[in-house]
């Protein structure tokens, strides 16, 4: 490798769906003989450094989960204002650990959108020679074009183009400018750089290279997206032992017909509403559950033998044994739902869930309850639905189909390393 081959920070941030796509591409870019620095929150260091990449981090503990305890960020009208609350000293973490890390070579950070202005400001600043914005998701890029769905609203098909624009700025205006830009420009006025106008035209627009970490089959490119653009593939990635199952999980899948697996995402803390009502549809259904999250006092205290509780199991490893999987359409995991070949019942709470949510029922391969609009009757007459329909099951085979075999992040890394 030269001496001025590229040093790759990898910069993400957010929840377990966030990191591991990142981890990937960062493996991949090690077995390059890449220089590679993984940059997130202090609360994955452990997770980081075990999978072999070196790590420097952001924030406390304290503070990550502080902002996972607010239960306004699953909110879909409170999440985006709740999430950003304290966004300056988020980036200012972010230019604190860039400055961190060693000058010599050129740096090229690949970063989720979230951590996009910090990595601007850096390049802005000479810290860094590129900028590479990654969407974990499509609902990550702002679109006009169909599907378009903003939150929990879905634009009807027939409205003009016109109206659509309109819709945004009334969005970004309204919404989330006043919390996002401010906080940018907290940062970037003293510095001496110039203001930001638009939020999210500042993601899309200021980087030097974007790539999707989704398949066109799943989201094709739309006109509005930014260029250069490389289209990607989903990064399955799993940071725990594929073979992690606790003898308590081993004898449960032993035990009976596979069952229904229910998850609101490793960072929802407020899904106690969620796994009541699960329980109730369960035993509507009379089928045999397993409830994920690592925050037991979300579930009910007493559960029924056909119901098992696990903190944490590899979606790769579980999901095979399961019929079906319920859970918050976070796309780490609806990815490896569509990995495993089963349906899924998306309950979308806040975020890029809905629209997740809405691609993969046009997709054929599940259905969508919102969760405020999530019943113990609605609940188990979807799921009786789901897992007996033979033409779900059908649609489910044939899109698991299209990891075989599973995409190679080396091919994805050598196109990023030609663009830049």
């Amino acid at each position: 490798m030269s001496e001025t081959a590229p040093h790759y920070l990898v910069m993400t941030v957010g929840t377990t769906g966030d990191i591991h796509p990142f981890m990937r591409i960062a493996s991949a870019l090690q077995m390059l003989g890449r220089k590679v620095t993984f940059v997130t929150h202090s609360y994955y260091e452990k997770v980081v450094r075990d999978a072999g990449l070196p790590f420097v981090g952001i924030g406390t503990d304290e503070e990550f989960l502080h902002v996972l305890r607010n239960p306004d960020i699953w909110d879909p009208k409170k999440g985006f204002s709740a999430l950003l609350a304290n966004y300056s000293d988020g980036l200012k973490q972010v230019l604190e650990a860039i400055e961190s890390i060693s000058a010599q070579a050129p740096h090229v950070v690949i970063a989720h959108p979230f951590a996009v202005p910090g990595a601007i400001i850096a390049r802005e600043r000479g810290l860094v020679k590129s900028v590479v914005a990654a969407y974990l998701a499509p609902s990550n890029l702002r679109s006009c074009h169909d599907p378009l769905t903003i939150g929990d609203t879905s634009v009807p098909r027939w409205v003009p183009m016109s109206w659509r624009r309109a819709l945004w700025r009334f969005v970004e205006k309204g919404w989330i400018d006043p919390v996002a830009v401010a906080q940018l420009n907290a940062v970037r006025t003293p510095l001496g750089l110039p203001e930001v106008g638009s939020f999210l035209t500042h993601i899309m627009e200021a980087p030097d290279l974007s790539v999707t970490l989704f398949p066109s089959w799943f989201a094709p490119v739309v006109p509005d997206w930014p260029r250069p653009l490389i289209e990607g593939d989903f990064q399955l990635f799993e940071a725990a032992a594929q073979d992690g199952f606790t003898e308590a999980l081993s004898a449960f899948l032993a035990a009976g017909e596979k069952p229904l697996v229910f998850t609101p995402g490793t960072g929802n803390f407020h899904a106690a509403d969620f796994f009541a009502c699960a329980l109730s549809a369960i035993n509507r259904l009379g089928r045999r559950a397993i409830f994920l999250t690592r925050e037991r006092a979300q579930i009910p205290a007493n559960l029924p033998e056909s119901v098992l509780w696990q903190a944490y199991v590899p979606l790769s490893a579980l999901l095979p044994h399961a019929a079906a999987l319920v859970h918050h359409g976070g796309i780490g995991t609806t990815a490896e739902a569509l990995h495993a070949g089963i349906p899924q019942l998306v309950v979308p709470f806040a975020w890029d869930q809905f629209d997740n949510g809405a691609r993969i029922a046009s997709l054929g391969v599940g259905m969508v309850i919102p969760a405020k609009r999530l019943r113990p009757r609605k609940l188990a007459r979807s799921l009786h639905t789901l897992y007996r329909s033979e033409t779900v099951r059908a649609q489910c085979s044939l899109l698991a189909s299209r990891f075989t075999p599973p995409h190679d992040p080396i091919a994805l890394c050598r196109e990023v390393e030609r663009l830049v």
